[in-house]
């Protein structure tokens, strides 16, 4: 069976809200959700296709764009290639050309629409943002609860609180006052043993490789409507990370770092390898900052994912 390769846009309003349209009852997937795109043809390119499916569905012409993720799914009677890319920027007003209905939703409303299931990881992607904060080590708690206070106050909306030095009870400590600082402002991901998931029903929870190979055989460890996800370094932990159903991964080292200068590099052609079979969004780490992040994008990945450069200060 052939894969069919589609063009499909997460597009965004300038208030940050995501457009959606619902498939015609007698489509493949009818009467569903999607993010808006089409077929592309054996002559285009995938922006070309975008441009020109988002200009005869909706009768916008594209500004900016930049792919999101890709995605392949296997339906019983139909093998797909969703390649999604994030709209920003376009001139002219959405409508539904074609009849179909459409909606401009918040991205935290997403899951609650019905969408084909080789959606779900772009429905993640539309959610997640392009950068990942992890909390540096070896800080005490007044000075992380500082600095995490004030990469907040500067725009950063995902949080991963490592602090693997600390006995457990401070951080579980911590973690009380983290989750408070974060109330409606990020979405917060704690490590730790999953007998505390309990006691933290704000948080997500990003398991480390050993745990998942721990946990895989049970599945995903708590409802979908939590975010999980998991430290992955190579193809084995990865199709792990898929087995357990994660919403999202970081993947690393990219490049040598100073945290684990023990570790081998995966480079960026590797890096791309490995995403290419991947159907989850994928923060880059190691090595990594915000200039990175176009390279980022054209591998494959949500973003990048960092401590050092992304911690509002100096660490020397």
């Amino acid at each position: 069976m052939k894969r069919v390769h589609v063009a499909a846009a997460v597009i965004r309003g300038a208030d940050g809200r995501v457009l959606i349209a619902r498939r015609p009852e007698d489509k493949h997937q009818g009467g569903l959700w999607e993010f808006p795109g089409g077929k592309v043809e054996a002559d285009e390119t995938v922006a070309s296709a975008l441009a020109r499916e988002l200009a005869e569905e909706l009768g916008i012409a594209v500004t900016a764009a930049r792919p999101l993720i890709q995605v392949r799914h296997d339906y019983p009677d139909k093998q797909v290639l969703l390649d999604v890319w994030e709209v920003s920027a376009f001139t002219g007003e959405a409508r539904g050309l074609e009849g179909q209905p459409l909606a401009w939703v918040a991205p935290r409303r997403l899951p609650d629409y019905d969408f084909p299931a080789a959606n779900r990881p772009i429905v993640a992607a539309a959610r997640l943002p392009d950068r990942y904060l992890i909390t540096p080590d070896d800080l005490t708690p007044a000075q992380l609860l500082h600095g995490l206070r004030a990469a907040l106050d500067a725009g950063v909306s995902l949080v991963q609180l490592r602090a693997p030095g600390m006995f457990s009870a401070d951080y579980r400590d911590m973690a009380v006052d983290a989750v408070g600082l974060c109330a409606g402002r990020a979405q917060l991901m704690m490590k730790g043993p999953l007998e505390w998931l309990g006691d933290f029903p704000a948080a997500g929870w990003h398991l480390t490789a050993e745990q998942l190979r721990q946990y895989v055989r049970n599945g995903r460890p708590f409802p979908k409507e939590r975010w999980l996800a998991a430290s992955c370094h190579d193809a084995e932990e990865l199709a792990l990370a898929t087995e357990i159903g994660v919403d999202f991964v970081t993947l690393s080292p990219v490049q040598p770092t100073r945290t684990h200068p023990e570790a081998a590099a995966l480079g960026w052609a590797r890096t791309g390898e490995l995403l290419q079979g991947f159907n989850a969004p994928a923060f880059l780490l190691g090595g990594l900052g915000p200039a990175d992040l176009p390279q980022a994008w054209q591998a494959g990945a949500q973003g990048v994912a960092g401590i050092r450069a992304l911690w509002p200060h100096p660490l020397d």
